[in-house]
């Protein structure tokens, strides 16, 4: 569809009627709809190929130029039947007045309706990475044509994830994905859903349990949005910032999802950069497709508060490993003070992180390093040990465990691999009996010889008192397996 934007000034009320009149000043054009999802798409660095309905009138030449305009194959029927959707608004001083639509919500005609599945069929035979069916109710995503798109998608094993209209859902079924908003997941739960976690969740899994959905991802306004998967749960909050026009977010959403998924990015990680995109296109005036530059920025300058947000409880870190493990992910489990970082921590949580996909590190407390170290640890407080190992890129989350060993954890996340540094056996692990039990397997990274918070702090020490010490050399090292990993 078409978007258009007549702005201009008001100065006086109309004699006509108790209205403002608008001085009209200037008209913007852009891509509304499917059009601006695959904007999206190509400004983050997709190729795309639209598939729809357009008429023979002077929009649908507007809308095509710029499809050419941005880079997007074009796959449209033109057809006389039907005219171009176009939504225009009419705004001044930043505030919308109106919003006028054209359009015809009837259903395409049959001859249409099998022209369009020819073009779906043809392009899925081209080996697509993923196919967003983005439904507007405007009588093109038919019962049929959404049947014919997801069967086929399904016999190919391609990914279709669906932006929802409307009560009826089952043309929907078996979708990858689906994304509505709270206002259309109450409208196919019909009835009105609280925006809170626990009423979101029971009404998203109904849907997902009726018309056999793998996942839901619902947006919520202020409240982020949240992606069941599974039995999982994650909750996204919403980055706080003034929002100027909600236009098109959801069309962002599923956008950047998708080019995350198709990218081979876990579902999470895509849910995480959608929000952020979001965030930042309900900061422009109008509907508003976000660059690669764009993207890469938001996710910039969210990365110290995403490192932060690594840091989660057990029952929260329980909820991500279910739905990673829900997505064929493997898991990585260690543990350790990491009182003073060093080098030795570095290159055993890099190998860590090469045996699987996500690794989780469970970090002793300060009364836990206490109990093992003596009253004199940590050095440093686990606030601040914990900000450091979540800064790090190898690490996925931190996990803080006030016990003496990890055991609890362990047998809480159930990891496929526990990984251990130093001169150890691997019968000797606390928790490789509970991980054996399950199928999973225990690792141990040799130690880099010297390397050690101990050695680091005597070396200090010694230093401080004018002695010398060289990599460690005769030092005594106290900790167990002296293997500068997990102390």
């Amino acid at each position: 569809m078409l978007d258009q934007t007549l702005s201009g000034s008001v100065g006086r009320i109309s004699p006509e009627a108790p209205i403002p009149v608008l001085k009209a000043e200037a008209r913007k054009d852009g891509l509304g709809g499917a059009g601006n999802v695959a904007n999206n798409l190509s400004r983050l660095g997709c190729r795309v190929a639209l598939i729809g309905v357009i008429g023979t009138d002077p929009e649908a030449s507007l809308l095509i130029g710029l499809l050419e305009r941005e880079g997007i194959e074009s796959r449209i029927l033109v057809t006389k039947q039907r005219c171009t959707t176009r939504k225009m608004r009419v705004v001044s001083a930043r505030q919308q007045m109106l919003r006028m639509d054209f359009e015809t919500t009837d259903p395409v005609d049959d001859s249409t309706e099998n022209e369009l599945i020819r073009r779906i069929m043809t392009a899925l035979d081209e080996g697509p990475d993923a196919v967003i069916l983005s439904d507007y109710g405007k009588g093109v995503c038919t019962p049929r044509l959404c049947r014919t798109l997801l069967d086929g998608c399904r016999e190919r094993k391609v990914p279709v994830l669906v932006d929802p209209k409307g009560a009826d859902w089952e043309r929907y079924r078996g979708c990858t994905l689906i994304t509505p908003n709270l206002n259309e997941l109450c409208l196919a739960a019909r009835r009105t859903i609280p925006n809170e976690d626990r009423d979101v969740e029971q009404a998203a899994r109904e849907l997902m349990n009726c018309f056999e959905l793998d996942r839901i991802l619902v947006t919520r306004s202020d409240r982020g949005m949240s992606l069941f998967s599974g039995e999982s749960a994650l909750h996204e909050k919403t980055v706080a910032r003034e929002v100027f026009d909600v236009s098109g977010a959801g069309d962002t959403v599923v956008a950047v999802v998708t080019a995350f998924l198709a990218a081979g990015a876990s579902l999470e990680e895509a849910v995480r950069a959608a929000n952020r995109a979001a965030g930042f296109v309900v900061g422009k005036a109008g509907t508003y497709a976000i660059s690669r530059e764009d993207l890469l920025t938001e996710l910039h300058q969210g990365a110290r508060s995403a490192s932060l947000s690594k840091v989660v409880p057990l029952d929260r870190a329980r909820s991500l490993v279910e739905a990673w493990k829900s997505g064929g992910q493997r898991i990585v489990f260690t543990n350790g003070c990491f009182d003073i970082l060093h080098a030795g921590h570095l290159f055993c949580l890099e190998k860590a992180k090469s045996l699987g996909d996500r690794l989780i590190v469970g970090l002793n407390s300060d009364a836990s390093v206490r109990k093992l170290k003596g009253p004199g640890r940590p050095v440093n407080p686990e606030s601040f040990r914990a900000m450091l190992l979540a800064a790090l890129f190898p690490v996925d989350l931190v996990v803080l465990f006030e016990e003496e060993t990890p055991l609890k954890l362990i047998e809480a996340l159930k990891p496929d691999c526990l990984v251990k540094g130093g001169d150890y056996r691997p019968e000797e692990v606390v928790g490789s009996e509970t991980v054996a039990s399950w199928g999973g397997e225990v690792v141990i990274v040799p130690r880099i010889e010297g390397l050690s918070t101990t050695a680091i702090l005597q070396s200090v020490l010694q230093k401080d008192a004018g002695g010398i010490c060289q990599s460690g050399k005769g030092i005594p090292d106290t900790e167990a397996g002296g293997g500068g990993f997990l102390r």
